[in-house]
Parts: C-alpha cells; structure tokens; sequence
C-alpha cells in the first residue's frame, strides 16, 4: 500500500539522505581548508622564527625595522604566491577529471578559487608579519652576544 500526499513530501523525503552526505562533505571541506591554512601559517612563521638570528644581524649591521619587515613580507608573498600559483593549476587540472561526477555545479568556480586563494595568502602574509615583527624588535646587544 502507497502513501498518498503531496509531491513536494515525497520529494524532500527523497532528498534527505542526500542533502545529509552534501553537508557531511561541506564540513569536511571546511575542516581541510581550515587545517590547510593553519599548516601554512605554521610552516610559514616557523621558517621567519628560524631567521629571527638573521634578522637580527641585519639590523645590527645597519638595516631600519620597516626594511626587515619588508624583506620578509616580500619573501613570503613569493612563496604564498607560487604555492597557490601551482595549487591552482592542480586543482583546475582535477576540477576537469572530476567535473563528469557533478551535477548542475560548475567544478572550476571562479569565487570559490578566488576566495581560497586570497584566504591563503593573507594567511601567509600574516604569519610572516607576525614573527618579522618580533624579530625586528630584537635587541642588537643580545644578538651579537650570542653571535
């Protein structure tokens, strides 16, 4: 015996298990973009932390803070910039191997590559400002006695 009711019912119920696995999968996403860009900001600040002796020396030598600073935010710029550079062209590569799988959804989504990429380097810029800027408050004293 069938159930009788409205059409819009028996399209919800249809839907349910679907829509369930659709947010599974957003969270999912969500979660590797966020441990992906606390990996970068660690890497990052990590690698500006292991100069902080370098720095240091520069100013000792005569560079300004403002300079140290630059220096380090452009570096991480390239790097951030060529990283997300070449993760671009895999993912656009992949979105085409995968856009027989999807379904009225576009796989190469400019907002969504745009966005990420932006989220990216802003993170890396952040977590090379941080440890540059405490490396350029080193005082010169300490670092030529531990020279």
């Amino acid at each position: 015996m069938q159930a009788v009711g409205p059409l819009s019912d028996f399209v919800a119920r249809s839907w349910q298990s679907t829509s369930f696995a659709l947010v599974l999968l957003g969270i999912a996403g969500a979660v590797a973009l966020i441990l992906g860009l606390v990996g970068v900001y660690g890497v990052i600040s990590y690698g500006v932390s292991q100069r902080t002796l370098q720095l240091g020396m520069r100013m000792v030598l005569g560079a300004k803070a403002g300079r140290v600073k630059r220096m380090v935010l452009r570096q991480a710029l390239l790097v951030a910039g060529l990283g997300t550079a070449v993760g671009l062209g895999l993912s656009l590569w992949a979105a085409r191997a995968m856009s027989s799988l999807l379904f009225g959804v576009s796989a190469t989504d400019p907002a969504t590559f745009v966005t990420v990429s932006i989220l990216l380097i802003a993170v890396a810029l952040a977590a090379s400002y941080l440890p540059a800027r405490r490396a350029a408050r080193v005082d010169p004293v300490v670092v030529l006695r531990s020279e």
